[in-house]
């Protein structure tokens, strides 16, 4: 029974921050890698950032490193996504994902989170 489940989206102003959290349940959190991912109408799904299993390691898409930070507590089982200095670019549903291998999406989502990012 693995889920993931996230919070904190929202609207917001261009320049502005948000900070996403996804909490894991069902598995050993601490053994994954983890990722967020996101979806505007009309594209493709596309990786975010992700992170190793012990939180050391990360990598961003080009369009967000330098603004987004990925983090994860692994004694409470989650994952998070501060985002700053938004752009409407940015506006998307976003979701968390347990990586089945480095930077290879597995088979588990989140619900999804809109984060709207105003002009």
């Amino acid at each position: 029974q693995v889920q993931l489940v996230e919070s904190g989206g929202g609207w917001v102003q261009s320049g502005g921050s948000l900070r996403l959290s996804c909490v894991g349940s069902g598995f050993a959190f601490k053994e994954y890698h983890m990722s967020w991912y996101r979806q505007s109408p009309g594209k493709e799904r596309e990786l975010v950032a992700a992170i190793e299993s012990f939180g050391v390691g990360t990598r961003y898409s080009d369009s967000v490193r330098g603004r987004f930070a990925i983090t994860r507590r692994n004694a409470e089982n989650t994952l998070f996504l501060q985002m700053n200095s938004l752009k409407p670019e940015d506006t998307a549903v976003y979701y968390c994902n347990r990586l089945d291998r480095w930077l290879i999406p597995g088979d588990y989502w989140s619900q999804g989170t809109q984060v709207t990012v105003s002009s």
